[in-house]
């Protein structure tokens, strides 16, 4: 998954500063729906990180089943918190 092609197919746009609040909620939407019928692990993780990044991620114990996903999970957004800092 390409983040580009991932907002221009959710979104409409390939640059986030594009993003209007209409659109943002819409696409998050979409991808919520894509989520939850995603069966392979890693683009199910894909979405969820993507989902995080835009500030619409579900709740790890909602999102995944596996605990290594959870911690997977627990440390992108480690690695996102310190590359904030």
């Amino acid at each position: 998954m390409q983040f580009d092609d991932q907002l221009y197919r959710y979104f409409g746009v390939r640059d986030p500063d594009a993003l209007t609040p209409d659109a943002l909620a819409a696409g998050l939407e979409h991808m919520r729906v894509d989520f939850g019928l995603e069966t392979d692990r890693r683009r199910r993780f894909a979405l969820w990180s993507l989902m995080f990044l835009l500030g619409g991620a579900p709740d790890l114990d909602e999102a995944f089943e596996e605990a290594e996903d959870r911690d997977a999970a627990r440390d992108f957004m480690e690695m996102m918190e310190k590359a904030e800092e």
